[in-house]
């Protein structure tokens, strides 16, 4: 599938013209359209996708709410979104969980107090192993 990402809205282009740019990706052959916002208020966003279906486009929508996070996976769908991608909380996450540890590691001179926050070299192995 191709999807289409429209950065209207976090270059303040307004939904305006995510509309319309929706509507030539589509007419180019895109199987699905990504719109991407920085903002925390999820309007923008909400009233693309109503005004997206008020087109009568079907293509699948996508949406990627790192910055309006406080909206639910069941608003997303209820709105019209196929598809909601969670782009880089893993990551982030990773990052702080792994400062901390070496954090600990580097004030205690030692691994021990870091202990806790780690995985267990058993789960590592049984994860390199297939998970058996």
């Amino acid at each position: 599938m191709v999807i289409a990402r429209i950065e209207s809205l976090i270059l303040d282009h307004g939904v305006d013209d995510a509309i319309a740019r929706a509507r030539i990706y589509l007419d180019a052959g895109a199987d699905g359209i990504m719109i991407h916002s920085a903002a925390r208020d999820p309007a923008p966003v909400f009233d693309f996708c109503a005004r997206y279906r008020a087109d009568g486009h079907r293509a699948p929508l996508v949406a990627v709410p790192s910055a309006y996070s406080q909206v639910t996976e069941s608003e997303l769908a209820d709105a019209g979104f196929r598809i909601v991608i969670y782009a880089n909380q893993l990551l982030r996450a990773a990052y702080q969980a792994m400062r901390s540890t070496a954090e600990s590691i580097l004030r205690h001179g030692r691994a021990l107090e870091a202990d806790g926050q780690c995985l267990p070299i058993r789960e590592v192995i049984r994860l390199i192993e297939g998970g058996r």
